[in-house]
């Protein structure tokens, strides 16, 4: 019997599928009864498929270029027996379906195979035997569906694993930025310290470390370290004011120094001319040099203060309070007066020039000088003390300054005398000359040694070697004579005036011995006798001091 005719094969297109009805307890399906037939009928039915099937495959063979001579394949009686011992077979009698008992064998049995669905669009195939069937599979794909099937907690277990990663990425980048700000913590703090101590350092507070213990604050005696500026005031009508801005670094204090207009200096050719001249002829580096000799000190660098300047200044630090000592009058005729007389006047930058610059009729230069200072006093009483700030103070006036004293550096100048100033330790002094201009002992002594730095100091590589001479001869050719004789040894001829009286011999003398050598050059230059050069007290502003006497010969 045929395979096809299986009730419940797929493969057969006439036998009636069967219907699932339910699993039994190993989860296999159980199918419904196969209804009663007539045998007869089905047999019928049978053959006739059967011819009807092996006419259309004769006429496939044909279509397709069958050989009715060609050598056909033996035929196997046998064949359709093991296919049925293999399927089993239907039971005519009892219209049902009997599997057939594998007959017991040394070979295990075959493991039969699952039902293979045939697929709704099959290609073509020839094959060498009609109705050959294909191999299956082992395992159908359906056994392995529950792979595909979506877990209910798959969802919940994703949702956990993502909160427990986000979560300890979330403590370590808290851990991480705890540890930077900690690094940043402490990095701060030690900056903090190192710019206290160096601060601390830099003013000196450190004990032990500013040397104030150890060397006393001021030191009269010993040399003492200045920071000396020069300031030139300029008038509209061409006069000139000139002071001294003084910051001793060694005492802490600070002075204004007025200087007259009739201040005997050296111009640039070596003759004696007053400072006055010097402002206007040699400008300000002759006459900052010409100070320099004079005084016996070092100035730093000169700063040209015309009036308009003078007025924006004090407008920036938003005016000045002065004791004023007399009213100064309005340029125009019946109007009330610039600047009243009295004591904490507060001056406006007009108000201030106008005071600053006012000489009433007949009054001496030394009280134009004062208000001067007065003025000067009250603006560093006003600028800021920090370096900064007076910098940008100076920077706003948009002034061309001179190349000896650039901005900055005026700025940090202005900024030491203003605290000086605030501390209540900035005082005004005025130098005292002779009618001649020249310096007496006395005016060296209070103002040079004192005031400037405590003694001459020594010149620097190169320097020319200041020379002071006094005439003491009586006769007013012999400063000439030795001013032309030491200019043209390269020295720097500072005029000492007239002595009071007459001497017979000449002396040079030096303060210091290391002095003693370049006295003698000295005395050899003017002609005098090496005998003249003894030690002594040399001037303040002069390294040698020669008096000639009456054995100087003038030419």
């Amino acid at each position: 019997m045929n395979d096809r005719q299986h009730p419940y094969d797929p493969y057969d297109p006439y036998a009636q599928q069967p219907e699932i009805i339910g699993y039994d307890a190993y989860g296999q399906p159980v199918y419904q009864q196969a209804q009663q037939y007539d045998t007869q009928q089905y047999d019928t039915q049978q053959y006739d498929a059967q011819q009807y099937d092996t006419q259309q495959y004769g006429a496939q063979q044909q279509g397709y270029g069958y050989d009715p001579y060609a050598q056909q394949p033996p035929y196997d009686p046998y064949a359709q027996q093991q296919e049925q011992q293999q399927y089993g077979y239907v039971d005519t009698a009892q219209q049902q379906w009997i599997p057939q008992q594998a007959a017991p064998a040394s070979d295990p049995a075959p493991v039969p195979e699952p039902a293979h669905v045939p697929d709704p669009d099959p290609e073509p195939q020839v094959d060498s035997v009609p109705q050959q069937r294909r191999p299956t599979p082992e395992y159908a794909t359906e056994q392995f569906s529950f792979v595909e099937e979506p877990d209910e907690n798959s969802e919940d277990v994703i949702d956990w694993l993502k909160f427990t990663e986000s979560r300890t990425e979330r403590r370590e980048e808290a851990r991480r930025r705890g540890r930077n700000r900690v690094v940043a913590l402490v990095a701060a703090v030690a900056l903090v310290v190192a710019g206290g101590v160096g601060y601390l350092w830099y003013a000196g507070m450190l004990p032990g470390l500013s040397g104030k213990e150890d060397t006393p604050p001021a030191a009269a005696g010993g040399p003492q370290k200045r920071d000396v500026i020069v300031v030139h005031l300029h008038t509209r009508e061409g006069a000139t004011s000139t002071a001294l801005l003084v910051d001793n670094v060694t005492t802490k204090q600070g002075t204004t120094v007025l200087l007259p207009n009739s201040l005997a200096v050296a111009s640039d050719d070596g003759t004696t001319t007053t400072l006055g001249k010097s402002v206007d002829d040699d400008g300000s580096a002759g006459t900052r040099e010409a100070l320099g000799s004079v005084l016996g000190t070092k100035i730093g660098g000169s700063w040209r203060l015309d009036t308009p300047y003078l007025e924006n200044l004090v407008e920036l630090v938003g005016n000045v309070e002065v004791d004023t000592d007399t009213d100064v009058p309005d340029s125009k005729k019946g109007a009330s007066p610039v600047v009243r007389q009295g004591k904490g006047q507060t001056l406006s930058g007009r108000m201030a020039v106008a005071y600053a610059t006012y000489r009433a009729p007949g009054e001496a230069e030394a009280e134009q000088l004062r208000r001067f200072g007065q003025v000067m006093q009250g603006v560093l009483k006003k600028i800021s003390d920090d370096p900064q700030a007076a910098t940008t103070t100076v920077r706003s006036l948009a002034q061309i300054l001179d190349p000896s004293l650039p901005e900055k550096d005026l700025g940090a100048s202005l900024a030491k005398l203003a605290g000086h100033a605030k501390a209540g330790d900035h005082r005004t002094a005025q130098l005292p000359v002779q009618p001649d201009g020249t310096l007496s002992d006395s005016d060296a002594e209070s103002v040079v040694k004192d005031i400037l730095g405590g003694s001459v100091s020594s010149p620097e590589q190169g320097a020319a070697v200041r020379v002071g001479v006094r005439n003491a001869q009586g006769t007013t050719g012999a400063t000439e004579t030795a001013r032309i004789d030491l200019v043209n040894g390269g020295y720097a001829f500072v005029d000492a005036g007239q002595a009071a009286s007459v001497v017979t011999s000449s002396q040079v003398s030096y303060g210091d011995a290391a002095k003693r050598a370049t006295a003698e050059e000295v005395a050899k230059t003017l002609g005098l006798p090496t005998g003249a050069v003894r030690k002594g007290k040399a001037a303040a502003n002069a390294d040698v001091t020669v008096v000639l006497g009456q054995d100087f010969k003038v030419e």
